[in-house]
């Protein structure tokens, strides 16, 4: 693990595990790395992962500690309105244990699935593309993940909406939401 944390810390990409598809990470200012590696419209945020909720508070205070203990951990990216008028993407995924070491170490990474940009979600370290793999400055391999990604639910408006159905079905993602807004 100590590979994957000098690597983050010295601006480069690592491959980690999630409880639903394996994560492109960097840390948090070094996005770039992850657009370059996938190929990705820059106009697509990437999220805020952490290790468990105070690591995610501590990184973008003013976020709404009920709501994503009520959530978090779990296979759900939170979309919330940002201070600059944009929008933030968190997580806390029930990380495997050696991933949950990395990240609760560095205390969050900006991350993305592990893919190039509109492919396939990577269950195994085996799906994540060669040069993508090759690029990276570590790779943590936990095995055959699911691989379905992170259900998205977007909080910004009135109501709670779903972006992307993923590991939780979208009515019932929906219900979740609502509950915790309870």
């Amino acid at each position: 693990m100590s590979d994957a944390v000098a690597a983050l810390r010295a601006s480069r990409a690592v491959i980690l595990p999630t409880d639903t598809v394996y994560g492109l990470c960097a840390l948090p200012g070094h996005e770039d790395v992850l657009y370059e590696l996938k190929g990705r419209d820059r106009s697509r945020p990437v999220a805020l992962l952490a290790a468990d909720v105070d690591a995610l508070l501590v990184a973008a205070p003013g976020l709404d500690r009920r709501l994503l203990a009520a959530l978090l951990p779990g296979p759900f990216t939170l979309v919330f309105g940002a201070p600059d008028g944009g929008t933030v993407g968190v997580r806390v995924p029930d990380l495997p244990p050696a991933a949950a070491e990395v990240v609760r170490e560095v205390g969050v990474v900006a991350a993305t699935s592990a893919n190039a940009s509109g492919g396939p979600d990577p269950r195994r370290i085996e799906d994540v593309p060669a040069e993508i793999r090759a690029r990276c400055g570590a790779v943590v391999d936990a095995g055959e993940l699911p691989g379905t990604p992170s259900t998205v639910l977007d909080f910004t408006g009135a109501e709670p909406r779903v972006l992307r159905e993923g590991a939780v079905p979208a009515e019932k993602a929906l219900a979740r939401a609502v509950a915790a807004l309870s």
